[in-house]
Order: C-alpha cells, then structure tokens, then sequence
C-alpha cells in the first residue's frame, strides 16, 4: 500500500510574529552585554558606542539585511581606524552577514563575503600590532619583528567566524529557495491530478449521456412503433392490440428503470466542465491577507468576452504568483486593470529583486504569452523603472 502524502503543507517556519520576536531578543541579547562590560573593565564609553553602532542595526537585520550590513561593517570599519582593541560590538558583524547570506541576494552575499574576509586581514594586522606596540621599552624583544606567525591566530580565528555565517546563511537562503519550490512542485502535481479528475468525470458524465441518450431513444423508438400498430390493429383484432399495449408497457418500464439507473450515478453531483471559468469580478479573490498588494479596479468592471476574462485572470494569477516567489517577502505589488474602450490593459508591478531571479523562458511566462496571443493582444515582461519587476498586457475587444 503507497503512502499518502500531503503536498500542500508546506515546511515549518516561524511566522511573522514569532520571527520578529526571535529578531528583537537575538538583537536584544547582543545589544544588553555592551553596558555592563564596559563598566567592567573600566573602559571610557567610546567602545560602548562603537558596540551599540554594531549591534542596534540587528533590530531590524530579517527586513532590511543590505543597509543593516552597510551600518555593521561601517561601524567596524571606524573602530579599525580609531580603536584598535576588540570590543563585544563585533559579535554582530558575524549575525549581519549571516542576514545578508539568509535574506539577502546571493550577489550580495558574495560582497559580504569579501568584506568580512578584508575585514579579518585589517583587524588582524591592527590588534596584533597593538599588542606589539604596548610592550614596555627596554625589554629584550623590543626590536623583534612582527610576522606571519603572528597573525595567524587573529586571522585563522576570525576568517573561520566569517566563513561560518557566510556558510550558514548562504545555505538556509539555497533550502529555503529548494523547499519553495518543492511546495510549488507539490502544488502543480496536486492541480494536475485534480485536472485529470476533472477531465475524467467529465469523460464519464459523458459516456453516461451517451448510454442515457441511447436507452431512452430506442425505448421511446419502440413504444412509438409499438403504439402506431396497436392503433391500427384495435379496430381488426384487439387481442393483438392488447399484447402490443403491453410490449409498450414493457419497454417504458425497462426503459425507465434503465434511465433511473443512470440518474443514480449522476445525482448528488455536479459535473465539474459546466463549472463557471473565473472572470474580472473574481480578482480580489487572488489577493490573500498577507499579500501586500494594491488591486486598482474600474468600477463598474468592463463587459468582456469570457474568454478575454479567463485571459485576464490567469495573467494575473500568473504575475502574483511570480511575485510571491521571487518578488521577496517584503516586496509591495500593484495591479491596474483598465478598459479605454477598445482593449482591455493590464499592468502588474513590484518593487522587490525578483528582476535578477526571473526567469524570462519560463514555462508561466511563456503560457502567459500564449494566452494573450490567442486574442490578439501583446505582452512585455522585463525589470521595472527603479526596481522590481513589471507584467503589461493589451488585449483588444
């Protein structure tokens, strides 16, 4: 017996409310330690607000990773040129980067990358000459010279660190993309299953008709042949009129039961083909609560053929779909529909990164065009003035 599997759950992850909790106490447990380390060593508050400038950005790593990186390694980058002990503000070097891999693009990762591998190369160089330069004069390796031994442990150290969140952030964005589109998978094969069953019933309601057609045809064929010869035959011999009514009673009664028969298998349903295809006024339907996305509809809605409907809908399906998976989680979409009179346009637009993820050969966007192509209408699909990603269709009526 096959195991059942449910493609439409998708992976467990935090939602909105508990993934910014986990933001504001991961931030909060690396921005909390400044103070009180500071007065530990007796430090003047210079290194405090060199901390806070590295770890207070992290509030807001998971939405805004880029600028949130920027700030960290700017920061890190002033305590290389003013300040040349460590301080526990850089802990939140490794979790920007770490952001940047996991939130971020993988172009971006890669520019994190190299800055944190220059970055452990000058914060070596500057903590060990710092060690070498508070040695007090007149000891005996005063005149010794600084080498590669002696950097070693500061950079091994930290480039380790830097490749390790590089590492764990780059690889939580690849599974993340991978479960993405596992669920899409899943949720393909799920809708291509239910259309084979749809085009299944729908083969059977038909071949139903056809039997139906058939049995009420030939038993209604008969009784009229039956009824026309006991009509002529009453006035000559009855006897042959009444067995002839009673072929007729005979017929219409196997006749029936048959027709009931097939009744029994279609009642209670609803054949699937003669469902209503979804249209302009079943738009909002696409639009869920966590979609942040604008709907700018004429109203009242304009009167289009079905299938221009049809079209218009699955465009628009299409586009948000697209958006929600390549778009980003915080990427805002506006849809415009508008009817001049002659033809009906359609605009889909976002502001997120999907532009470097779109794939313009697509399988979607090929079916898009095809679509739009049935009717006559033009389709463009490409990168947004300022960002993010447009779909614009025109279907002449």
């Amino acid at each position: 017996m096959k195991e059942q599997v449910d493609v439409s759950r998708s992976p467990w992850r935090l939602g909105p409310r508990a993934a910014r909790w986990f933001d504001f106490l991961l931030a909060s447990a690396l921005v909390l330690p400044t103070f009180p380390l500071t007065l530990l060593v007796g430090q003047s508050p210079y290194p405090a607000l060199l901390s806070l400038a590295q770890t207070v950005p992290l509030f807001w790593r998971r939405r805004h990773p880029v600028a949130v990186f920027a700030v960290v390694a700017g920061a890190s980058v002033l305590q290389a040129a003013t300040y040349d002990m460590p301080v526990w503000g850089q802990v939140g070097f490794p979790a920007a980067l770490y952001a940047l891999a996991r939130y971020g693009s993988g172009r971006s990762a890669l520019v994190g990358l190299f800055v944190g591998l220059c970055g452990a190369v000058v914060a070596s160089w500057v903590w060990t000459s710092a060690q070498f330069a508070a040695y007090p004069p007149g000891l005996e390796y005063i005149d010794y010279d600084m080498g590669l031994e002696d950097l070693l442990p500061y950079l091994l150290s930290i480039t380790a660190i830097v490749l390790a969140a590089w590492a764990l952030g780059s690889q939580a964005r690849i599974r993340r993309a991978y479960e993405a589109g596992l669920v899409e998978r899943g949720r393909q094969l799920a809708l291509e299953a239910e259309q084979r069953a749809v085009l299944a019933a729908a083969e059977e309601r038909t071949r139903i008709a056809r039997e139906m057609h058939d049995v009420v045809a030939h038993g209604l064929s008969v009784m009229i042949v039956q009824a026309d010869g006991a009509r002529y035959a009453a006035a000559k011999d009855p006897q042959i009129a009444v067995r002839t009514l009673e072929t007729v009673a005979k017929v219409g009664r196997e006749g029936l039961t048959e027709m009931r028969r097939l009744l029994g298998l279609l009642r209670g349903t609803e054949d699937p083909a003669l469902a209503p295809q979804p249209g302009l006024a079943d738009l909002p339907s696409l639009v869920t609560a966590n979609d942040h996305v604008d709907l700018e509809v004429p109203d009242p809605l304009p009167d289009v053929p079905d299938g221009v409907a049809l079209t218009v809908f699955r465009l628009v399906q299409e586009s948000l779909t697209n958006v929600r998976k390549h778009a980003g989680p915080q990427a805002r979409a506006i849809v415009r529909l508008r009817a001049p009179g002659d033809a009906v346009e359609i605009e889909v637009v976002d502001d997120g990164h999907g532009a470097s993820a779109a794939e313009t050969s697509g399988l979607g966007l090929l079916g898009m065009r095809e679509r739009v192509e049935v009717h006559g209408g033009t389709l463009h699909v490409g990168p947004a003035a300022g960002g993010g990603w447009a779909v614009r269709a025109r279907i002449p009526l």
